[in-house]
């Protein structure tokens, strides 16, 4: 069984190296899009929210 968990080990570490990893401005650019993308996506559907609530007040009051 610690041979498989060696082998295991060992396969992985050759797979990491394999690995093509961004570089620090490829992770920086794609980190910054995700944020915009997420700020982007909360500011649209807080006007949706509240369009909705507008609407929805309009109508029980």
């Amino acid at each position: 069984m610690f041979e498989r968990i060696n082998i295991f080990l060992q396969e992985s570490r050759q797979e990491l190296k394999r690995v093509n990893w961004p570089t620090r401005a490829e992770t920086v650019r794609y980190t910054l899009f995700v944020i915009g993308f997420s700020v982007g996506i909360a500011i649209l559907l807080g006007i949706v929210d509240f369009i909705f609530l507008q609407v929805l007040d309009r109508l029980v009051v």
